[in-house]
């Protein structure tokens, strides 16, 4: 009887092992910047990652999860890919700081061998810590709440300031000197003066002969 018992508690645990959903194990395989590291502020930014999601329970990940995937890029663009086995099985497409990843997408039976390649291109931000978190993985369950050991976050440092351009600065236009009219001289004209004392003295000349 207690054979019987033992036997029939340990079959019960197997079920429950096979029926229960387990969260998903994750691990980052692969990532690569272009350009390499360190970042450089306001430059923009490339990133591929690749994530291995290993078989768990029932499936390789529960249906009713999300992945959320957050970075601090500016202006972020993403590309994600489902990989089945080595093959494309799902692709979706987002923009700005934070994507989700439908755990629909993801779930398959756990003798499928699934991947997530990452890709995503943002402006390298100005930050107070000299670093950027690049990408951060995370699990969201049922409840909206983070699955616990399933957070994966890159990071990486900033170099600095962006090369200056060239600066060209033209003199500022001064207004143009306005030539002053000649004073005309309201007198009386030299010529004029000269010409009357010729003639007084002709006429002189002629009277005193």
């Amino acid at each position: 009887m207690i054979r019987r018992i033992t036997f029939l508690s340990l079959a019960l645990v197997v079920v429950l092992l096979h029926v229960m959903p387990v969260d998903a194990t994750m691990a980052l395989t692969d990532v690569s910047y272009t350009p390499a590291p360190p970042l450089v502020i306001g430059s923009q930014q490339h990133m591929t990652t690749q994530y291995y999601l290993g078989p768990s329970g029932a499936t390789t990940f529960i249906p009713g999860h999300q992945l959320q995937m957050q970075t601090e890029l500016v202006n972020a663009r993403w590309n994600i890919q489902v990989l089945l086995d080595g093959r494309n099985a799902a692709q979706q497409s987002a923009s700005g700081s934070t994507a989700f990843v439908n755990g629909a997408l993801l779930s398959y039976s756990p003798n499928n061998d699934v991947s997530l390649a990452v890709t995503m291109d943002g402006i390298v931000p100005r930050t107070q810590g000299g670093q950027v978190m690049v990408l951060q993985v995370k699990e969201i369950d049922n409840s909206g709440s983070v699955v616990p050991g399933s957070e994966i976050t890159i990071s990486q440092p900033v170099a600095g300031e962006p090369a200056t351009t060239l600066q060209i600065t033209f003199p500022t236009p001064t207004t143009p000197l306005v030539p002053t009219s000649p004073i005309k001289s309201v007198g009386f004209p030299v010529t004029l003066g000269i010409v009357a004392v010729i003639l007084v003295v002709i006429f002189l000349f002629r009277r005193s002969r």
